[in-house]
């Protein structure tokens, strides 16, 4: 590859935003080889003895010289992640372990740790700016998280464990993804298709005509997947849907997509490594950068979180079971019963259902709304913008200050596509960073503007029966979770700090970066945002008062069995990491059955498969971390407290107070400390409950 060919790839073009639309496969390996030679070349540079162990002449350009390597990386896994086609799949998994073990090598280097602990114990440290301090921190903790200080004769065994990880939790999402898309029900009796809404059914028309067939195709996408769950009248048709989602990427399907044995040798790598490190188990290990302070610590949370809601969870399920036998003759409420019950008790006891609410929530208009409120918040501005794009879908926005000034920019993918994974996530593409001299810029001052992605996995627009296309309309779950990660992209894009190690997310403790996310929530359930962000699909009109104060009223409905649920989860996950010996008797099924017996009010048949799809943990960077949304919600509900103290949820003083002490500092200070200046206390469960529903105001 000449000098001339590398010039023109698309991955190792700074100068901008991404280039998507000239973007291919075979950018991959030419660019990424080259940015890892250079990151090697930087690293013997910076580690010359006579080179001085100072902020200006080391850690300054190292980071400089490492974010080209994320940038072109991250936009590999990007694309990975929403266009997971054979070429690029192929195109990522053939870095991937090269990637992999330029990140272990520089975890363990010892000149780089020296240099880092170098710089901590000189004069200049005490000169250097908080977020540089704490960077230096950072740095010091994981070096020795990532094996620096292990005997030589450890770390090629370390350095092999990061790298069978990478690739395993790679194969882990990539089986979750095939497995989903090798199920489909096609029917052709329409008698099947009872209960179910209008636009899910031409939905699934539109599905099976695309594939040259006729009739209805479902999927186990959730646009597809959900409301045959939730409306269905068919029986059979949720038993087969329900059977088919629980059992994905298990041994009930193809060998090769089975994430079983990936599973246990993920538990098993992560168990040795922490090992390595000196600590009992790897949930110790997941535990440092963490705010909990132990294993224990985060066992009492959930065990005091089980207990409180245990009682609401026990009449949530007597409810469902006493409904569903007087009013559904169903004497015995099976699994895949339960979103269906739960819907038809949702609209007698509350006189609407979610698809009525649907109606009012169509896409352009909730995006005004949710644009109307950020800017309100925070005191900017939202602007459509133009950047190339990955997919034809995908809307690109620019985030400026009343005075019109860039301030970031991101892109926005809602639908779901065969070829992206799961789920919504938000993620970083360019981070804000203070430009050395050297480098050109195309702004006025010397900061890297910070870019997100947004993605969600929505419903798109379908055609009526007509043949006109129709907007796009989400649930009222759909528009929370849009929120949702529109408060992590605003961590990401508001903040001031210009060094990139602590920037937005960055730096920032993993159980308390879902702060900003379940706040932004709390908007979706104000009465004056919803009247401007909704308008009916066929007349325009606003989402009524009376509908409003229904859902309201519904909130909490269930509300006991939900925190139940992710006390479920967590606990699995921080025993799974913990107590859990993965070449022990106990199975990971027998050890989740035990997980259910203590804290569960409603347990799965005993072919679920619940962990084989858990890509949370297995595949998503919440290992022995998945209890963070629980204890990130009690911080986020607290602060929104603060709002309702004063009366006013768009109070511009407490606003601008969330943005200067939470969204502006990201990880430049710690979240307990960032929480008390907002907060001016320490946190307090007392608002968690309160917003479930669990105690009264």
């Amino acid at each position: 590859m000449t000098e001339h060919t590398l010039q023109d790839n698309p991955l190792l073009d700074f100068s901008g935003l991404p280039r998507f639309d000239v973007l291919t496969p075979a950018d991959v390996q030419p660019a990424i080889s080259a940015l890892l030679e250079r990151g090697r070349a930087l690293i013997e540079r910076l580690t010359a003895d006579d080179l001085a162990a100072t902020w200006a002449d080391f850690a300054a350009p190292l980071a400089d010289g490492f974010e080209q390597l994320s940038r072109a990386w991250g936009m590999v896994s990007h694309v990975h992640s929403v266009n997971d086609i054979p070429d690029w799949r192929d195109a990522y998994n053939g870095m991937l372990p090269e990637v992999s073990c330029f990140y272990a090598e520089v975890g363990q280097n010892l000149k780089l740790f020296d240099k880092y602990k170098a710089i901590a114990a000189s004069p200049e440290y005490a000169l250097l700016s908080v977020a540089q301090q704490r960077i230096v921190e950072h740095e010091i903790r994981d070096f020795r998280l990532s094996g620096a200080e292990l005997p030589a004769e450890d770390k090629p065994r370390f350095q092999a464990i990061a790298e069978e990880l990478a690739q395993l939790s790679a194969k882990f999402s990539e089986n979750l993804l095939d497995a989903t898309n090798a199920f489909a029900e096609v029917l052709s009796d329409e008698s099947e298709l009872a209960g179910l809404p209008e636009d899910a059914r031409q939905a699934a028309r539109e599905a099976a005509e695309r594939d040259g067939k006729s009739g209805w195709k479902f999927t186990l996408h959730m646009p597809s997947y959900l409301p045959v769950m939730q409306y269905a009248d068919s029986r059979r048709l949720r038993a087969v849907m329900y059977r088919a989602y629980a059992t994905r990427a298990a041994e009930f399907g193809a060998a090769e997509l089975d994430n079983t044995p990936l599973i246990r040798r993920i538990l098993e790598l992560r168990r040795e490594q922490a090992q390595l490190l000196g600590y009992q188990n790897y949930a110790e290990v997941s535990l440092v950068p963490k705010m909990a302070a132990s294993v224990p610590q985060v066992l009492d949370f959930l065990h005091d979180l089980a207990v409180k809601a245990r009682p609401f969870a026990e009449q949530d399920i007597a409810d469902l079971r006493a409904f569903a036998r007087s009013e559904l003759a169903l004497d015995r409420m099976e699994a895949w019963d339960v979103a269906y019950v739960s819907e038809k008790l949702l609209q007698a006891r509350y006189a609407f259902s979610e698809q009525e609410v649907k109606q009012y929530f169509t896409e352009d208009k909730v995006l005004v709304g949710l644009i109307t409120v950020i800017e309100k918040l925070f005191g900017v501005r939202i602007q459509p913008d133009r950047a190339p794009l990955w997919h034809a879908d995908v809307r690109f926005y620019r985030i400026e200050t009343p005075a019109g000034e860039l301030i970031g920019q991101f892109y926005l993918d809602l639908y779901a596509r065969e070829t992206k994974r799961g789920g919504a996530w938000m993620d970083e593409a360019i981070s804000r960073r203070k430009l050395p001299q050297r480098l050109p810029t195309l702004t006025s001052d010397d900061i890297q503007k910070p870019v997100a992605y947004l993605n969600c996995n929505f419903s798109r627009p379908v055609s009526d029966q007509d043949g006109r296309l129709r907007p796009a309309t989400f649930t009222h779950d759909e528009v929370i979770t849009l929120f949702h990660e529109t408060g992590h992209g605003l961590h990401h894009l508001l903040t001031r700090v210009d060094e990139i190690g602590v920037a937005g997310i960055h730096g920032v403790e993993w159980d308390a970066v879902e702060l900003p996310s379940q706040f932004m929530e709390n908007y979706c359930w104000e009465w004056n945002v919803l009247q401007e962000m909704s308008a009916h699909i066929d007349t325009g009109e606003p989402l009524p008062r009376t509908l409003f104060d229904k859902m309201l009223a519904a909130k909490n409905f269930l509300s006991g069995m939900q925190t139940l649920r992710q006390v479920e989860f967590s606990l699995f996950d921080l025993l799974l990491h913990s107590e859990f010996d993965p070449a022990g008797d106990l199975s990971v099924l027998e050890l989740l059955s035990e997980v259910r017996r203590q804290v569960a009010v409603l347990v799965p048949p005993e072919w679920h498969r619940f962990p084989n799809s858990f890509a949370h943990i297995f595949a998503g960077g919440y290992g022995a971390g998945y209890y963070s949304y629980k204890w990130a919600e009690v911080l986020s509900a607290d602060c929104y407290g603060a709002f309702e103290e004063t009366g006013n949820p768009f109070d511009p003083a407490t606003g601008q107070r969330f943005l200067n002490e939470i969204l502006s500092i990201g990880g430049s200070r710690s979240a307990i400390d960032n929480f008390r200046a907002f907060r001016g206390r320490e946190p307090q469960v007392d608002a968690l409950l309160l917003h479930s529903g669990m105690i009264k105001a």
